[in-house]
């Protein structure tokens, strides 16, 4: 039986081979979800896919985009927020 605390589906159930031949489950973590835009919802590029303890580790420069919005908008949505609000709309 395995460890109390593999029971949950919180961890990803793998079958890896094993050096003898036979295969093995393997309990991994996760991967995160990948970061969407606010505002149409398509999945935005440049920002990556990082749980907790690796994302504390990791600069700032390298979990946002440099620009404004960075990590929000995806680039048309931006333009269409930016071109609407010089419009005065």
């Amino acid at each position: 039986m395995v460890a109390p605390r593999h029971r949950s589906r919180s961890k990803k159930r793998v079958h890896k081979r094993v050096p003898g031949g036979a295969t093995k489950l393997r309990f991994e973590a996760r991967k995160p979800k990948v970061a969407k835009c606010g505002s149409c919802g398509r999945a935005l590029r440049g920002i990556p896919r990082l749980g907790n303890a690796a994302a504390k580790n990791t600069p700032k420069s390298k979990k946002t985009v440099a620009r404004a919005y960075g990590g929000s908008l995806c680039p048309a949505c931006l333009r269409a927020k930016l071109k609407s609000q010089i419009r005065g709309q």
